[in-house]
């Protein structure tokens, strides 16, 4: 895991529920063994963001889907 992937891993992680922890690190790190191998794909970014909205705390919604909106635009240019 590089260090960018610490910190989101960290940032979501404080943001789930306490019961949605360990399924937040099991979609994340399936996440991340996929980027390493480089299969990775926008499907799987879309899936993502729709799964891991159910882990969250319902008052970190938002704030999550804007930092991945902003991610998203970020890494496509």
């Amino acid at each position: 895991m590089n260090e960018g992937q610490e910190r989101f891993l960290g940032y979501i992680l404080e943001r789930a529920q306490e019961d949605k922890v360990e399924e937040a690190k099991a979609l994340l790190a399936g996440n991340f063994k996929k980027q390493a191998e480089g299969t990775f794909t926008a499907e799987d970014a879309k899936q993502f963001a729709i799964k891991i909205i159910t882990f969250l705390k319902p008052e970190k919604v938002e704030e999550v889907q804007a930092v991945m909106k902003q991610f998203a635009q970020n890494s496509s240019h």
